[in-house]
């Protein structure tokens, strides 16, 4: 076979993969039945935990020690956090904290 077969089956493989993993929690929970206790729970507490886990992961390597002592960071954390407060807008929180950050970094610090 060639490149190019090979190619195609494992775009083939992929797609079916992806499609597969998409339509599982379908096929796992029909419509008519009753989803267990657990599955609920974790509807409602993982996305705050995911949310927390990527918070920490993105200032993990803050330069608490350096120059800035991680200021820019702070003020655009608290800039997202005030925004979403405020307006409840995933995009407008996320754009206002890195235009925020991003002006910090090049013109005040």
């Amino acid at each position: 076979m060639t490149e190019s077969v090979y190619m195609l089956i494992q775009i083939g493989v992929i797609a079916l993969v992806t499609a597969a993993l998409r339509f599982l929690p379908f096929w796992v929970f029909p419509e008519g039945r009753k989803r267990p206790q657990i599955i609920t729970y974790l509807g409602t507490v993982l996305p705050y935990a995911i949310m927390a886990m990527l918070v920490v992961y993105c200032l993990r390597n803050t330069p608490v020690l350096g120059p800035t002592h991680g200021l820019p960071e702070l003020i655009a954390v608290l800039i997202v956090a005030a925004l979403h407060l405020w307006r409840h807008n995933t995009l407008l929180s996320v754009f206002g904290g890195t235009v925020c950050y991003m002006v910090l970094v090049q013109v005040v610090f």
